[in-house]
């Protein structure tokens, strides 16, 4: 096989379909736009527009709240902070932190912190530092001997 004799598969590809190109092409005159109106014409926006009477999603009320100061967090569970320690990817005898979590790949994407959370089991004793953390979370680090650390408490008591 050679660059020159690369093709596609038959019938994978299609030719554009030609408008406006006289009666006998099928789509000439109107060129599949129908007859006269609004839609016929070029420069249409139409999509919402009902006609001057008030669009249906403007007479809708709108529900709920979006903060727009609002705290992003990315959780990590102690299951899957012991899974990186079984696989060598932290070493539980340092503290670890958030920039240590994402060099191992447990957190991306980081944008107002990371919280801790319970699910899962901790064996290891460590020392976390992280924004935030759920009090069942704090109770299972002591639990196995460890200590967690919040390290900044504005933002802490915002999550929870």
């Amino acid at each position: 096989m050679k660059l020159n004799e690369l093709a596609n598969k038959p019938g994978s590809t299609k030719d554009r379909k030609r408008i406006g190109r006289g009666i006998g092409s099928g789509t000439g005159k109107t060129g599949g736009r129908g007859v006269k109106g609004q839609k016929s014409r070029s420069g249409v926006a139409i999509k919402g527009f009902e006609g001057g009477q008030m669009p249906i999603y403007q007479r809708l009320p709108k529900r709920g709240f979006n903060n727009i100061n609002r705290k992003v967090f990315v959780p990590v569970n102690l299951g899957r902070l012991q899974e990186a320690i079984d696989a060598k990817k932290l070493d539980a005898k340092k503290a670890i932190t958030i920039e240590l979590l994402h060099a191992a790949g447990v957190v991306n994407g980081v944008k107002d912190g990371v919280r801790l959370l319970a699910k899962g089991e901790l064996k290891s004793k460590v020392t976390i530092e992280v924004s935030g953390a759920s009090a069942a979370a704090i109770a299972a680090v002591e639990k196995a001997g460890g200590k967690v650390t919040v390290t900044s408490p504005a933002v802490a008591e915002a999550s929870e």
